[in-house]
Protein backbone atom coordinates (compact mmCIF):
# COMPACT_ATOMS: atom_id res chain seq x y z
CA UNK A 1 0.00 0.00 0.00
CA UNK A 2 1.21 3.49 -0.82
CA UNK A 3 1.68 5.44 2.42
CA UNK A 4 3.19 8.90 1.91
CA UNK A 5 4.06 10.95 4.97
CA UNK A 6 1.45 13.28 6.44
CA UNK A 7 2.42 16.94 6.14
CA UNK A 8 0.23 20.03 5.86
CA UNK A 9 3.14 22.14 4.46
CA UNK A 10 3.71 19.59 1.69
CA UNK A 11 0.00 19.52 0.95
CA UNK A 12 0.02 23.32 0.78
CA UNK A 13 2.96 23.28 -1.65
CA UNK A 14 1.18 20.89 -4.00
CA UNK A 15 -1.98 22.98 -3.72
CA UNK A 16 0.00 26.04 -4.86
CA UNK A 17 0.67 24.18 -8.09
CA UNK A 18 -3.00 23.27 -8.39
CA UNK A 19 -4.09 26.87 -7.86
CA UNK A 20 -1.74 28.31 -10.47
CA UNK A 21 -2.67 25.78 -13.12
CA UNK A 22 -6.42 26.07 -12.48
CA UNK A 23 -6.40 29.87 -12.85
CA UNK A 24 -4.49 29.63 -16.14
CA UNK A 25 -6.86 26.89 -17.34
CA UNK A 26 -9.91 29.09 -16.70
CA UNK A 27 -8.58 31.72 -19.10
CA UNK A 28 -7.39 29.16 -21.68
CA UNK A 29 -10.69 27.26 -21.49
CA UNK A 30 -12.74 30.38 -22.14
CA UNK A 31 -10.58 31.24 -25.16
CA UNK A 32 -10.70 27.68 -26.57
CA UNK A 33 -14.50 27.46 -26.29
CA UNK A 34 -14.90 30.62 -28.35
CA UNK A 35 -14.23 28.42 -31.38
CA UNK A 36 -14.64 24.79 -30.31
CA UNK A 37 -17.42 22.85 -28.58
CA UNK A 38 -16.99 22.00 -24.91
CA UNK A 39 -16.99 18.28 -25.76
CA UNK A 40 -14.16 18.75 -28.24
CA UNK A 41 -12.08 20.81 -25.82
CA UNK A 42 -12.54 18.16 -23.14
CA UNK A 43 -11.54 15.29 -25.45
CA UNK A 44 -8.43 17.08 -26.71
CA UNK A 45 -7.57 17.97 -23.13
CA UNK A 46 -7.67 14.30 -22.12
CA UNK A 47 -5.84 12.90 -25.16
CA UNK A 48 -3.09 15.54 -25.15
CA UNK A 49 -2.89 15.27 -21.37
CA UNK A 50 -2.20 11.54 -21.65
CA UNK A 51 0.71 12.28 -24.00
CA UNK A 52 2.05 14.91 -21.58
CA UNK A 53 1.72 12.55 -18.62
CA UNK A 54 3.48 9.68 -20.40
CA UNK A 55 7.04 10.55 -19.24
CA UNK A 56 5.84 10.44 -15.62
CA UNK A 57 4.08 7.15 -16.30
CA UNK A 58 7.31 5.72 -17.72
CA UNK A 59 9.31 7.04 -14.75
CA UNK A 60 6.85 5.36 -12.39
CA UNK A 61 7.35 1.96 -14.05
CA UNK A 62 5.28 2.12 -17.23
CA UNK A 63 1.87 0.58 -17.94
CA UNK A 64 2.55 -2.25 -15.50
CA UNK A 65 2.75 0.26 -12.67
CA UNK A 66 -0.63 1.73 -13.68
CA UNK A 67 -2.45 -1.50 -12.86
CA UNK A 68 -5.01 -1.05 -10.13
CA UNK A 69 -7.35 -3.21 -8.12
CA UNK A 70 -9.83 -0.33 -7.99
CA UNK A 71 -10.67 0.21 -11.64
CA UNK A 72 -14.46 0.38 -10.99
CA UNK A 73 -13.86 3.20 -8.48
CA UNK A 74 -11.67 5.06 -10.98
CA UNK A 75 -14.38 4.72 -13.64
CA UNK A 76 -17.12 5.89 -11.26
CA UNK A 77 -15.05 8.85 -10.09
CA UNK A 78 -14.34 9.96 -13.63
CA UNK A 79 -17.93 9.63 -14.83
CA UNK A 80 -18.89 12.04 -12.06
CA UNK A 81 -15.90 14.28 -12.70
CA UNK A 82 -16.51 14.38 -16.46
CA UNK A 83 -20.09 15.54 -15.93
CA UNK A 84 -18.99 18.17 -13.41
CA UNK A 85 -16.19 19.35 -15.66
CA UNK A 86 -18.60 19.68 -18.60
CA UNK A 87 -20.84 21.87 -16.45
CA UNK A 88 -17.83 23.95 -15.39
CA UNK A 89 -16.77 24.60 -18.99
CA UNK A 90 -20.34 25.49 -20.00
CA UNK A 91 -20.65 27.92 -17.09
CA UNK A 92 -17.28 29.37 -18.07
CA UNK A 93 -18.90 30.64 -21.28
CA UNK A 94 -21.91 32.16 -19.45
CA UNK A 95 -20.74 34.01 -16.33
CA UNK A 96 -17.66 35.99 -15.16
CA UNK A 97 -14.60 34.02 -14.05
CA UNK A 98 -14.70 35.17 -10.43
CA UNK A 99 -18.40 34.34 -10.16
CA UNK A 100 -17.88 30.87 -11.64
CA UNK A 101 -15.13 29.99 -9.21
CA UNK A 102 -16.98 31.57 -6.29
CA UNK A 103 -20.03 29.40 -6.99
CA UNK A 104 -17.77 26.38 -7.35
CA UNK A 105 -16.82 26.96 -3.74
CA UNK A 106 -20.13 25.74 -2.49
CA UNK A 107 -18.20 22.47 -3.04
CA UNK A 108 -16.31 22.39 0.29
CA UNK A 109 -19.43 22.08 2.42
CA UNK A 110 -20.44 19.02 0.38
CA UNK A 111 -16.97 17.49 0.26
CA UNK A 112 -16.37 18.04 3.98
CA UNK A 113 -19.68 16.37 4.85
CA UNK A 114 -18.98 13.47 2.49
CA UNK A 115 -15.44 13.02 3.84
CA UNK A 116 -16.77 12.81 7.38
CA UNK A 117 -19.58 10.43 6.38
CA UNK A 118 -17.62 8.08 4.09
CA UNK A 119 -13.90 8.47 4.89
CA UNK A 120 -14.09 8.71 8.66
CA UNK A 121 -12.37 12.10 8.79
CA UNK A 122 -12.97 14.37 11.76
CA UNK A 123 -14.70 17.72 11.38
CA UNK A 124 -13.49 19.70 14.39
CA UNK A 125 -14.64 23.20 15.27
CA UNK A 126 -11.63 24.86 13.60
CA UNK A 127 -12.29 23.12 10.31
CA UNK A 128 -15.97 24.03 10.55
CA UNK A 129 -15.07 27.67 11.20
CA UNK A 130 -12.57 27.72 8.31
CA UNK A 131 -15.15 26.36 5.88
CA UNK A 132 -17.83 28.73 7.23
CA UNK A 133 -15.60 31.77 6.72
CA UNK A 134 -14.77 30.67 3.21
CA UNK A 135 -18.38 30.12 2.26
CA UNK A 136 -19.35 33.45 3.80
CA UNK A 137 -16.77 35.09 1.57
CA UNK A 138 -18.21 33.33 -1.46
CA UNK A 139 -21.73 34.51 -0.53
CA UNK A 140 -20.53 38.11 -0.24
CA UNK A 141 -18.91 37.95 -3.69
CA UNK A 142 -21.88 36.36 -5.47
CA UNK A 143 -24.75 38.03 -3.52
CA UNK A 144 -27.46 35.72 -4.95
CA UNK A 145 -30.25 37.40 -2.98
CA UNK A 146 -29.52 40.71 -4.70
CA UNK A 147 -29.14 39.51 -8.29
CA UNK A 148 -30.92 36.15 -8.46
CA UNK A 149 -29.48 32.98 -10.00
CA UNK A 150 -29.15 32.78 -13.79
CA UNK A 151 -28.71 29.51 -15.79
CA UNK A 152 -24.93 29.83 -15.77
CA UNK A 153 -24.93 30.08 -11.98
CA UNK A 154 -27.21 27.04 -11.63
CA UNK A 155 -24.94 24.99 -13.91
CA UNK A 156 -21.93 26.08 -11.84
CA UNK A 157 -23.67 25.01 -8.62
CA UNK A 158 -24.51 21.59 -10.09
CA UNK A 159 -20.89 21.20 -11.17
CA UNK A 160 -19.78 22.03 -7.62
CA UNK A 161 -21.77 19.11 -6.22
CA UNK A 162 -20.16 16.80 -8.79
CA UNK A 163 -16.69 18.07 -7.92
CA UNK A 164 -17.39 17.45 -4.23
CA UNK A 165 -18.17 13.80 -4.91
CA UNK A 166 -15.03 13.57 -7.06
CA UNK A 167 -12.84 15.08 -4.32
CA UNK A 168 -13.96 12.51 -1.77
CA UNK A 169 -13.43 9.67 -4.25
CA UNK A 170 -9.90 10.95 -5.01
CA UNK A 171 -9.07 10.95 -1.30
CA UNK A 172 -10.29 7.37 -1.05
CA UNK A 173 -8.30 6.31 -4.13
CA UNK A 174 -5.05 7.91 -2.90
CA UNK A 175 -5.13 5.62 0.13
CA UNK A 176 -4.10 2.75 -2.16
CA UNK A 177 -3.12 4.25 -5.55
CA UNK A 178 -0.44 6.81 -6.44
CA UNK A 179 -1.09 10.27 -7.83
CA UNK A 180 0.19 9.07 -11.22
CA UNK A 181 -2.32 6.22 -11.26
CA UNK A 182 -5.17 8.59 -10.37
CA UNK A 183 -4.15 11.02 -13.12
CA UNK A 184 -3.56 8.25 -15.69
CA UNK A 185 -6.96 6.66 -15.22
CA UNK A 186 -8.66 10.05 -15.20
CA UNK A 187 -7.30 10.78 -18.68
CA UNK A 188 -7.97 7.29 -20.06
CA UNK A 189 -11.54 7.03 -18.77
CA UNK A 190 -12.48 10.58 -19.77
CA UNK A 191 -11.01 10.08 -23.25
CA UNK A 192 -13.27 7.05 -23.72
CA UNK A 193 -16.34 8.83 -22.31
CA UNK A 194 -15.84 11.93 -24.44
CA UNK A 195 -14.92 10.34 -27.78
CA UNK A 196 -18.38 10.05 -29.37
CA UNK A 197 -19.78 13.43 -28.19
CA UNK A 198 -16.62 15.18 -29.41
CA UNK A 199 -16.66 13.49 -32.82
CA UNK A 200 -20.30 14.46 -33.34
CA UNK A 201 -19.41 18.13 -32.79
CA UNK A 202 -15.94 17.99 -34.38
CA UNK A 203 -14.37 20.84 -36.32
CA UNK A 204 -10.66 21.22 -37.04
CA UNK A 205 -9.14 23.78 -34.64
CA UNK A 206 -7.34 26.86 -35.94
CA UNK A 207 -3.71 27.42 -34.93
CA UNK A 208 -4.83 29.78 -32.16
CA UNK A 209 -7.39 27.32 -30.83
CA UNK A 210 -4.75 24.55 -30.83
CA UNK A 211 -2.55 26.77 -28.68
CA UNK A 212 -5.29 27.32 -26.12
CA UNK A 213 -6.22 23.61 -26.13
CA UNK A 214 -2.60 22.64 -25.42
CA UNK A 215 -2.58 25.03 -22.44
CA UNK A 216 -5.87 23.56 -21.20
CA UNK A 217 -4.46 20.03 -21.54
CA UNK A 218 -1.25 20.86 -19.69
CA UNK A 219 -3.00 22.69 -16.86
CA UNK A 220 -5.81 20.15 -16.58
CA UNK A 221 -3.44 17.19 -16.45
CA UNK A 222 -0.85 18.46 -14.01
CA UNK A 223 -3.30 20.38 -11.81
CA UNK A 224 -4.97 17.07 -10.96
CA UNK A 225 -1.59 15.47 -10.35
CA UNK A 226 -0.83 18.28 -7.88
CA UNK A 227 -4.23 17.86 -6.24
CA UNK A 228 -3.81 14.09 -5.86
CA UNK A 229 -0.37 14.63 -4.29
CA UNK A 230 -1.86 17.17 -1.87
CA UNK A 231 -4.55 14.66 -0.90
CA UNK A 232 -1.84 12.11 -0.07
CA UNK A 233 -0.42 14.45 2.57
CA UNK A 234 -3.55 15.78 4.31
CA UNK A 235 -7.27 15.19 4.88
CA UNK A 236 -9.82 16.44 2.37
CA UNK A 237 -11.14 18.80 5.06
CA UNK A 238 -7.65 20.37 5.18
CA UNK A 239 -6.85 20.41 1.46
CA UNK A 240 -10.19 21.68 0.14
CA UNK A 241 -10.30 24.93 2.14
CA UNK A 242 -6.83 25.80 0.77
CA UNK A 243 -8.49 25.89 -2.63
CA UNK A 244 -10.52 28.93 -1.51
CA UNK A 245 -7.52 30.99 -2.60
CA UNK A 246 -8.56 30.27 -6.18
CA UNK A 247 -11.43 32.77 -5.78
CA UNK A 248 -9.29 35.92 -5.33
CA UNK A 249 -6.68 34.63 -7.80
CA UNK A 250 -9.30 34.05 -10.48
CA UNK A 251 -10.95 37.39 -9.75
CA UNK A 252 -7.57 39.02 -10.35
CA UNK A 253 -7.16 37.12 -13.63
CA UNK A 254 -10.66 38.16 -14.75
CA UNK A 255 -9.82 41.79 -14.02
CA UNK A 256 -6.43 41.66 -15.74
CA UNK A 257 -7.49 39.73 -18.86
CA UNK A 258 -11.16 40.62 -19.35
CA UNK A 259 -11.54 43.85 -17.35
CA UNK A 260 -14.11 42.10 -15.11
CA UNK A 261 -14.74 44.48 -12.23
CA UNK A 262 -13.53 43.67 -8.73
CA UNK A 263 -15.71 45.69 -6.33
CA UNK A 264 -15.84 46.26 -2.58
CA UNK A 265 -17.94 43.13 -2.05
CA UNK A 266 -15.34 41.03 -3.85
CA UNK A 267 -12.59 42.52 -1.68
CA UNK A 268 -14.57 41.74 1.50
CA UNK A 269 -15.24 38.20 0.29
CA UNK A 270 -11.56 37.69 -0.43
CA UNK A 271 -10.69 38.83 3.11
CA UNK A 272 -13.09 36.28 4.62
CA UNK A 273 -11.72 33.53 2.38
CA UNK A 274 -8.10 34.30 3.29
CA UNK A 275 -9.04 34.36 6.98
CA UNK A 276 -10.60 30.92 6.71
CA UNK A 277 -7.55 29.51 4.95
CA UNK A 278 -5.10 30.94 7.48
CA UNK A 279 -7.18 29.58 10.35
CA UNK A 280 -7.40 26.17 8.72
CA UNK A 281 -3.65 25.94 8.10
CA UNK A 282 -2.82 27.06 11.63
CA UNK A 283 -5.20 24.70 13.43
CA UNK A 284 -5.18 21.70 11.12
CA UNK A 285 -3.68 18.52 12.61
CA UNK A 286 -1.68 16.19 10.41
CA UNK A 287 -3.33 13.01 9.19
CA UNK A 288 -2.54 9.73 10.91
Amino acid sequence: MHTPSASVPRAAAWMAGWLTLMVVMAVAGREATRELSVFQVMLLRSVLGLVMLWPLVQAAGGIQAMKTLRLPEHVARNVVHYAAQYGWFVALTLIPLAQLVALEFTMPIWSAALAVAFLGERMNRWKVLAVALGLAGVAVIVRPAATGLNPGQLVALAAAVGFAVSVVMVKSLTRTDTAIQVSFWMLVVQSVIGLVPALLAWQWPSAEAWGWVVVVAFCGTFSHYCFARAMQHADATVVVPMDFLRVPLTAAAGWAVYAERVDLFTALGVALILGGNLLNLRRAPTVR
